[in-house]
């Protein structure tokens, strides 16, 4: 939820700050007021196929593709979209029930029944992606279609998440008319059956969105066309915002583009900030002969200091984090700075001397040079400075644009890495089960069996879950004490919009997805 205020002035919790007094119908880009709603973001999608992906490929999914559940307005738990009412069916919370919307076809006027739901999810596991969707798929046993309108989930568990993983863009529906069962598509054509049609696809430039006249579900579109423009860095994301090329942007803005905004930088924009559950985070591979070491990792995790990065790099946009799970979820903790406390060079030789470590560590450090924005490579510079004014280490840093760097960390070629993570649905489940065991977001097994055979599967009976916070306290804790995962930050999210646009605060999911049919020009001020 936002809240929108018209005073400059500090932000407590959630805010928009407005940027104008006057008045403005349309933009410079259209001025007619009939053209496509503009949108720019440095988030570019790693593919078009759902099945293989679990990153922020999401964005365009949720847009183009539909899913059995999702998330009006307000909403924070899952509501039937192609589905018509879902529920489990026994007291167990092991099977789960669907019953489709009568009548729905995909975008290509082919049928969407009960068969295709199905055979969209066990694509999904059969082609078995490493670090795609399918690790999101654990307690499913098997998916039946009963008729043309039922299906039915069997779990091998309890899992009072399912709906939620129902309700992500990676359970996405495709038309098994036009995708194989065996293989990812890779062309850039999309058959789906969301609120859009992809009509024009330029990868890594543009998104060209038009309304679907063949979709059925909740959402009410507002707008006939949207285009995404992808920028490879912030500051191009933001020229285009001042030039008027852009409407809005959705991801990408620097800390100093989004000060100079809210300081009146131009006279027709608004900038909203809303809270988010979104947490950036270090990854140590532990096939590496350094990284690999916990005396290494821990070393690492006393020496960083988070402050300094959320000040000086992000100018306070946002958040120190000690814990995977971010604050204001059920279950957070600070767990790393329980075992670290504030940054200390001499309680990080200490654990590098008792394992045997006294030359200077060697580590080679990756981060993606477009998806988060220009300031994550300031932000690895002041990493490889804080690492290295120990003494303890020799840094190393490699960028790479995020389509070959979401390839590179998979086949585990990053003793080191960077990643931002927004979570699938809002539950302390989606910070720790995405990261642990032998299939995981990463790419990176991590055997954590106290985790994912008895807490995760504990916290999963329970169906409310305000219940769970001892399972999750508890996984905090092997985390921190690992440290083969290293909370950074918590970030906020800042859209900046041309004052004729209208829906913005209501336009972003629980994951932070933007829903672009909540967008409209504004026809009068």
């Amino acid at each position: 939820m936002f809240n929108r205020n018209r005073c400059l002035r500090p932000v407590l919790a959630i805010a928009s700050i407005s940027l104008v007094a006057g008045c403005s119908v349309f933009s410079d880009g259209n001025p007619d007021g009939k053209g496509p709603i503009v949108v720019g973001t440095t988030s570019a999608p790693s593919t078009l196929d759902p099945a293989a992906s679990w990153d922020q490929s999401w964005e365009l999914f949720r847009n183009i593709y539909q899913t059995l559940l999702n998330y009006p307005v307000g909403a924070t738990t899952p509501q039937p979209d192609a589905a018509e009412s879902c529920k489990f069916t026994d007291s167990s919370n092991t099977v789960y029930s669907c019953e489709l919307r009568s009548g729905l076809t995909f975008s290509d006027g082919h049928k969407l029944d009960a068969q295709a739901v199905k055979y969209s999810i066990d694509r999904i596991r059969k082609i078995n992606v490493n670090g795609g969707p399918a690790g999101l798929l654990g307690s499913l046993d098997r998916v039946q279609a009963v008729g043309e309108r039922q299906v039915v989930f069997h779990l091998n568990q309890a899992d009072a998440t399912f709906p939620f993983v129902l309700a992500t863009p990676g359970m996405s529906i495709v038309d098994p008319k036009e995708y194989p069962d065996d293989a990812v598509r890779k062309d850039n054509k999309v058959f789906g059956s969301g609120p859009y049609e992809l009509q024009d696809y330029q990868q890594g430039k543009q998104a060209v969105l038009v309304g679907n006249k063949r979709y059925q579900g909740f959402a009410e579109r507002r707008n006939d066309a949207v285009t995404i423009r992808y920028f490879q860095d912030s500051r191009s994301l933001a020229d285009g915002l001042r030039s008027k090329q852009l409407d809005l942007s959705f991801r990408g803005l620097a800390a100093d583009d989004v000060i100079s905004f809210q300081r009146n930088d131009s006279k027709d924009m608004d900038v909203i900030e809303g809270a988010t559950n979104e947490i950036e985070y270090l990854v140590f591979n532990p096939k590496d002969p350094w990284a690999g070491k916990l005396a290494v990792r821990k070393a690492v995790a006393q020496v960083i200091n988070r402050s300094a990065l959320a000040h000086d790099v992000y100018k306070d946009t946002v958040e120190p984090l000690y814990s995977m799970i971010p604050a204001g979820l059920t279950g957070h903790t600070t767990a790393f700075f329980d075992d670290f406390g504030d940054p200390s060079v001499s309680k990080a030789r200490k654990f590098l001397t008792e394992a045997g470590i006294t030359q200077k560590v060697p580590l080679t450090l990756w981060y993606t040079t477009d998806r988060y924005g220009s300031a994550t490579a300031k932000e690895f510079q002041a990493i490889k400075k804080q690492l290295e004014d120990s003494g303890l280490f020799t840094i190393t840093l490699h960028g790479r644009p995020w389509n070959t760097y979401v390839a590179g960390y998979e086949k585990g070629q990053y003793p080191v890495f960077g990643r931002g993570w927004t979570p699938d649905f809002p539950d302390p489940d989606n910070f720790v089960a995405p990261f642990v065991g032998r299939q995981n977001a990463l790419g990176t097994p991590y055997p954590a069996p106290e985790i994912t055979g008895t807490l995760l599967p504990q916290s999963r009976r329970e169906s409310d879950r305000a219940n769970v916070v001892k399972e999750f306290g508890e996984a905090q804790r092997i985390l921190a004490d690992d440290a083969r995962l290293l909370p950074l930050w918590q970030s906020k999210l800042y859209l900046a919009t041309r004052d004729d646009i209208s829906g913005a605060e209501q336009s972003l999911d629980p994951s932070a997805i933007m829903m672009m049919w909540e967008l409209s020009r504004k026809t009068s001020w």
